[in-house]
């Protein structure tokens, strides 16, 4: 990260100044890596970094992952089933798992735990440091419980 507004992970969103937190979870729905950018960032920006390296039989993600080269391609490259619907505007939609897809709410109920932390909530901290800081710490909590 490099510049002011890269180092504090602020971006002009339509709410205003806001950060984006990309966040994996297992199947259990326990936190296993973060990552932050400005509010206007795209999912993709996160997804790029976070499904590097992940070691998982499947990814569920919602339909803004719906990417070939982006996501598509690279979890196939990794082995891994992309059970993501497809977006209206593709011509050929791929299948997924429903079933399997159902549990996608563990993310967003990490999400709603994560967030009754007040600091997380309101983002205190100016610098993304200490703000992915403070996240880590929120996460262990949830992990913990």
């Amino acid at each position: 990260m490099s510049g002011e507004s890269n180092a504090q992970a602020i971006g002009r969103s339509r709410g205003g100044l806001s950060t984006k937190i990309h966040a994996t979870c297992d199947a259990l729905g326990n936190p296993t890596g973060f990552f932050l950018t400005g509010g206007q960032a795209h999912v993709l920006d996160g997804a790029d970094v976070l499904l590097e390296n992940l070691e998982a039989e499947a990814i569920l993600a919602d339909k803004a992952y719906d990417a070939d080269e982006r996501v598509r391609q690279k979890l196939q490259a990794q082995g891994c089933t992309a059970v993501i619907p497809s977006k209206v505007n593709r011509q050929v939609p791929y299948p997924y798992d429903k079933h399997l897809y159902s549990s996608r709410h563990l993310i967003e109920n990490f999400f709603a735990k994560l967030k009754q932390d007040r600091a997380i909530a309101t983002r205190y901290d100016k610098t993304a440091r200490n703000f992915l800081g403070a996240i880590y710490l929120a996460a262990s909590v949830v992990w913990l419980n």
